[in-house]
């Protein structure tokens, strides 16, 4: 058996890892590159196999790094099934079209600028893959539950164990047979943070003969999850209830806007902040939402209790989900008492931007961000100190409050990322270290040598294939 490394080796995004055993092939995710101008030649370089030769796909969740290449793998003639969870295919059905119409998107803008500047060229460039490549790959998505064996070949056997990382998130334990020999493997996508508002700790692992890790945060600790919701509060209050404005939070559409949620409903539950409108600005955030509360049994139990509080609060706080262009714009004449949390979660694009617009000149208002701020984008100039920013070619000036909240990370951090190893009872045969960037992945291999006394990790790049 052999495993190649298709991505998120090396790097964080484009997870794609292939096993080749003498009776199948079978992909472990499907992702997309992000970020950096060498993402989109990636993505169209990526899957340069006969993916005609795949027998079947093993997704681990939903995040577009993970699952956004699946349309172009049904543009390039694949057949097979794509097993995953219940809830990442319900998310499915809404991020990959969306992820589509971007692309599309995306190129008609390019073509038309490149002709009002008198550029032609004769073979315009194609989008990635289209809504209609996006709908075909959803065909091939076969549900599984938590826990239950699936036979996807008759040498290979698969149990979907929760990570604990988004909705649907899961780590695969995967049995390959080969040659009178079988062998486990474990592929653990993203793990989550143990403590998480939503998402129930990660199931733990006991053993393995080959271990495929991520290490996205393999280099640092998050902050308490209570000092988090501290700051939360805080802000919260000072805003709204001290200076009368407003609290803008820019947040991913799936995940992280879920949690802000869950945790402004909780604090309110314990008197911790004022009466307010929270409104949740983007109709991909709906959508989520609504997915997450049809799998509830999915989420931690305490966050189940609170979203039945929700249900008999007498309508406090109040939850409002802004769908077309009139509300939201509508929202630029609230002056105080409202949370408004919109995507993108950097401030780059969508609705979000409208808002800081409006918000950010006034001393009153604050904005809370609660991701990740890439560099050189808008979130990232904000949370830097920026007196003034560029918002559809307008300078803005910066007079509302910038809170940066730390400790709502869904990736685990070396802490619990070495807990979760702490629970094998001997160490794998082979480790490999995936999903990082290269300097936080040699950190991490020195930490798990030095603190667990295994042997070294390896670290594969892109292209590599190993025996295992």
């Amino acid at each position: 058996m052999q495993i190649r490394f298709h991505g998120a080796a090396g790097e964080v995004t484009g997870s794609c890892f292939e096993v080749i055993t003498s009776g199948c092939r079978f992909l472990v995710d499907c992702g997309m590159f992000q970020g950096g101008r060498e993402a989109d030649r990636k993505n169209r370089d990526a899957l340069g196999f006969d993916v005609r030769d795949i027998d079947f796909v093993l997704l681990t969740h939903a995040h577009i790094d993970h699952s956004g290449l699946l349309p172009r793998l049904s543009m390039l003639r694949y057949h097979g099934p794509i097993y995953c969870t219940a809830a990442t295919a319900d998310l499915l059905e809404v991020m990959l079209p969306d992820s589509a119409h971007i692309q599309e998107k995306e190129v008609e803008w390019e073509t038309r600028h490149r002709r009002r500047e008198g550029r032609h060229s004769q073979q315009e460039r194609a989008p990635l893959y289209t809504v209609t490549q996006a709908i075909e790959a959803l065909k091939r998505l076969r549900k599984v539950e938590y826990d239950e064996d699936v036979q996807p070949h008759d040498k290979v056997r698969v149990r979907y164990r929760d990570a604990g990382h988004i909705l649907g998130s899961a780590y695969l334990e995967v049995w390959v047979e080969e040659g009178g020999t079988r062998t486990k493997v474990v592929f653990s996508g993203d793990l989550g943070q143990p403590g998480h508002p939503l998402m129930r700790d990660p199931e733990p692992v006991e053993e393995t003969d080959v271990l495929v890790m991520e290490s996205t945060y393999g280099n640092r600790l998050h902050r308490p999850m209570l000092e988090t919701l501290d700051e939360l509060a805080s802000a919260v209050t000072e805003t709204i209830a001290a200076r009368q404005g407003n609290v803008i939070i820019p947040a991913f559409a799936v995940g992280r806007t879920q949690d802000v949620i869950y945790l402004l409903l909780q604090l309110y539950r314990e008197g911790r902040v004022p009466d307010m409108h929270i409104y949740v600005d983007s109709p991909m955030a709906l959508a989520a939402t609504q997915i997450t509360m049809r799998h509830l049994s999915d989420l931690d139990p305490e966050a189940t209790r609170t979203m039945a509080w929700l249900r008999g609060s007498g309508g406090k706080p109040a939850v409002h989900f802004v769908q077309d262009v009139e509300e939201s714009i509508e929202l630029n004449q609230v002056r105080s008492g409202a949370v408004i949390i919109s995507a993108s979660g950097m401030c780059d694009a969508g609705r979000i931007k409208y808002h800081l617009r409006h918000n950010l000149p006034r001393k009153e208002c604050s904005v809370v961000i609660v991701g990740f701020q890439a560099g050189g984008t808008l979130g990232r100039r904000l949370v830097d100190g920026a007196k003034n920013v560029r918002i559809f070619g307008d300078q803005i000036p910066v007079r509302a409050r910038i809170h940066t909240i730390g400790g709502l990370s869904a990736h685990a951090d070396q802490a619990a990322l070495l807990g979760w190893l702490r629970g094998l009872k001997r160490p794998p045969g082979r480790l490999f270290l995936v999903h990082g960037e290269r300097s936080i992945r040699q950190t991490f291999a020195e930490t798990i040598t030095r603190e667990l006394g295994w042997p070294e990790p390896t670290l594969p790049e892109i292209g590599d294939t190993f025996d295992a």
